[in-house]
């Protein structure tokens, strides 16, 4: 059936697709971000061209090194610093253009909140309800969601309290998407291991978390997926399961009786060996693959027999340290080393003796003295 003629387009008019509305995959969307910032050497790239995907539901962990641009990306998720270029989206909004409609979804710790000293945690939360708007009834649901009693002053909070009263700040709106910036720097275990579980329980009540940290054992065990960065740059993104199995076996325990010979022969073949106890050898491939029956026709052409082969696992910090290599920080402050270019001084030009005039010095006159002493 034809269309009728007020919904047939006009000649030569472009053609525009009926699309249905997209349905939201990813919590936060982010594509070629870019901040510059200014130093004294010249302009700094803190964040370059990263893209960045969270999907909706679970924990997400964003992975980077000291100085890799994980705090400017979300300063500039939230809004708090123009991106110089890139495109931002949360729950399918342009952000900052449509922050108005998305900023009650959301609830982020970047710096350490302030705090009344000399109230109680439950004081504090109740004037923040009200400046934000959100039901007073709130305040004792998140307190209890967070395990705090919110009746000492919060000057007597341990640190990991502090944290906790945080995260409680957060949940007042209720928010879908969280996001907490190294939310455990400073935690002993016990507070680190709640603030873990909190954010576990947070996930499974539906809830989006986006957390950077830098201990990576942690994100491992809590983290659905990840994104690593490096000098502002995406480097590997994806879920953890598939990023561990992608890197492959990258070292592995190998046993022989004559260890010694073993070293030369695997060292000569271009491993990497670690001695380890009780004669066993760990035996790496920078940046390959590790083909364990290599390793044995190697060794046994030598007429050397392994006794132990087992390859290593490997693990999230692995993988981090073999994608950040020379991303860190250091890396890029090479150039603020360099001191800086100024021309050669130039001589004083002193005037002859005898047309230097010195003034004479004047006596100081003797103060009274008013101690009254003879």
């Amino acid at each position: 059936m034809a269309p009728p003629d007020e919904l047939r387009p006009a000649a030569g008019a472009p053609r525009r697709a009926v699309l249905a509305p997209p349905i939201v995959d990813y919590a936060v969307e982010a594509y070629g971000l870019r901040k510059v910032y200014r130093t004294r050497t010249g302009k700094q790239a803190a964040v370059d061209g990263l893209d960045l995907r969270v999907p909706v539901g679970g924990i997400h962990g964003f992975l980077g090194p000291n100085g890799s641009g994980k705090t400017t990306t979300i300063r500039m998720l939230l809004g708090l610093v123009a991106a110089d270029a890139g495109h931002i989206r949360i729950f399918d909004h342009e952000v900052p253009l449509a922050i108005d409609e998305v900023i009650g979804r959301v609830g982020a710790i970047v710096e350490q909140p302030r705090f009344f000293p000399g109230f109680s945690g439950q004081k504090n939360l109740k004037l923040l309800a009200k400046a934000i708007g959100a039901p007073r009834r709130r305040v004792a649901a998140v307190l209890d969601e967070v395990g705090l009693a919110g009746r000492d002053k919060y000057r007597n909070y341990s640190l990991g309290m502090k944290q906790r009263l945080a995260i409680a700040a957060t949940l007042l709106k209720d928010p879908d998407l969280l996001i907490f910036d190294e939310p455990t720097n400073g935690l002993d275990p016990a507070g680190i291991y709640q603030i873990r579980d909190m954010m576990r329980g947070l996930a499974r009540r539906g809830k989006t978390v986006l957390v950077s940290s830098h201990i990576l054992a942690e994100v491992q065990q809590i983290a659905d997926t990840v994104t690593i960065i490096g000098r502002g740059r995406l480097l590997a993104e994806g879920d953890v399961n598939q990023i561990l199995a992608s890197d492959g076996h990258l070292a592995a325990r190998v046993g022989v009786s004559d260890h010694l010979r073993a070293t030369e022969v695997l060292t000569a073949a271009g491993f990497t060996i670690e001695p380890l106890q009780n004669r066993i050898l760990k035996v790496s491939l920078a940046n390959h693959k590790l083909d364990l029956a290599v390793i044995t026709r190697l060794l046994a052409e030598q007429g050397l027999y392994v006794s132990e082969l087992t390859p290593i696992q490997a693990d999230l910090e692995s993988v981090f340290l073999n994608l950040t290599a020379g991303q860190h920080l250091a890396a890029r402050q090479e150039l603020r080393r360099q001191p800086a270019r100024r021309p050669p001084p130039q001589p004083r030009q002193r005037r002859p003796a005898q047309q230097q005039h010195r003034p004479e010095r004047l006596r100081q006159p003797e103060l009274p003295d008013w101690g009254g002493r003879p």
